[in-house]
């Protein structure tokens, strides 16, 4: 079987859904899958060292808009050209026409669900893109069975032709951290190892960042040795939150690091008191997977796919800043609960493979090639 992955739409950080291609692209290849990845220019060395075929886009095709007329106009005579027996689309688009049988992952349901925590031109886009490849795909990949349902009950798709397949986590990345690691980024970043409370992800309405913000800065009222707040990831166009920072900042340290690199991110987990992930909403919740494998005690929500990580390994909160505040409390003097919580986080989290999910990518692939 010849697969043609198109990884052109993959944002050059490597958040999620970038992490979750290489991932699998890597895991096919080693199942000895034939694959023809179309990247960009930046990535091709990286998809070339994975022994597959490399199809380098030129700089110009970096802006979307001319990504997207590549997509429908290139990619499906692409795909005849190198004789793919199925075309892989990872990121929600796939062409109106391919001549050859396609498979579209689906991430999220909140663009149906939740758009008001969305930019409304990036929900309009991709409930747009969405309900065409639910048409045109003959099989799609959904993370969650919370996605599959959502997607079922908003668009009224069938079921039976979308996969749900768990993500996994590289645990060459994503693992307990030694002391001297979490020394060394404490240091960096101005707090005490253990004695703070850790977000991930962008800063953007559906991480719930200004409810967080509010419910830390109530907890801290409440403990006897207040705790920071480091919040980890790029910029997102929460309007509100900067407001609620400076409402809070005399009852509550916050440290802002933007984005951080890979490598840090195992000391920056493993070395908080508690990783809180207050989401409104996910698809899968990478962010949760990632913590619990560096052995975190993590707080989250019950929002959609969440429980579905998270499972008994962490500590669920509602999204509002009261509950928040009230949850946090009650991690941050309970070391006990805490140490109980990261012990089973990181036997949860072994059962998350990316070998695994490659392999069911792989199934579904050769049902929609065949």
């Amino acid at each position: 079987m010849r697969v043609l992955v198109d990884a052109t739409a993959i944002p050059p950080d490597r958040g999620g859904v970038g992490r979750y291609v290489d991932h699998v692209t890597e895991g096919l290849a080693l199942l000895g899958t034939e694959c023809v990845v179309a990247c960009q220019r930046r990535d091709a060395e990286a998809f070339g060292r994975l022994g597959v075929r490399v199809h380098a886009l030129p700089e110009a095709f970096l802006r979307r808009p001319v990504r997207l007329a590549w997509e429908q106009s290139v990619l499906p005579a692409l795909a005849r050209r190198v004789r793919a027996d199925v075309l892989f689309s990872p990121h929600y688009t796939t062409p109106l026409v391919t001549g050859v049988p396609r498979v579209v992952a689906l991430h999220d349901a909140t663009f149906f669900s939740d758009p008001e925590v969305h930019l409304a031109s990036k929900a309009r886009f991709f409930r747009t893109a969405t309900r065409a490849s639910l048409r045109l795909a003959r099989r799609c990949v959904v993370p969650s069975s919370a996605t599959r349902d959502e997607l079922v009950r908003w668009t009224g798709a069938d079921a039976e032709r979308m996969t749900v397949v768990a993500h996994g986590v590289d645990t060459g990345t994503f693992f307990p951290p030694d002391q001297s690691a979490v020394e060394g980024l404490a240091a960096r970043l101005g707090v005490t190892p253990g004695e703070y409370v850790a977000f991930l992800g962008t800063l953007e309405p559906r991480k719930n960042v200004g409810a967080l913000v509010e419910g830390m800065a109530q907890a801290n009222r409440e403990l006897e040795q207040p705790v920071a707040l480091v919040l980890a990831g790029a910029a997102g166009w929460d309007t509100g939150l900067e407001a609620t920072l400076a409402a809070v900042s005399s009852r509550l340290r916050v440290v802002r690091t933007g984005y951080l690199p890979l490598p840090d991110l195992p000391a920056l987990l493993g070395g908080a008191a508690v990783v809180a992930y207050p989401s409104l909403g996910e698809g899968f919740g990478l962010p949760v997977l990632e913590a619990m494998a560096c052995g975190a005690t993590v707080l989250t929500t019950r929002r959609l796919a969440l429980p579905e990580v998270g499972g008994d390994a962490v500590a669920y909160t509602e999204p509002d800043a009261a509950s928040i505040g009230v949850s946090l409390r009650s991690l941050l003097q309970d070391p006990a609960r805490r140490a109980h919580l990261a012990e089973a986080a990181l036997r949860r989290a072994q059962t998350f493979t990316w070998a695994r999910s490659a392999q069911a990518h792989r199934q579904v692939l050769e049902e929609a090639a065949a």
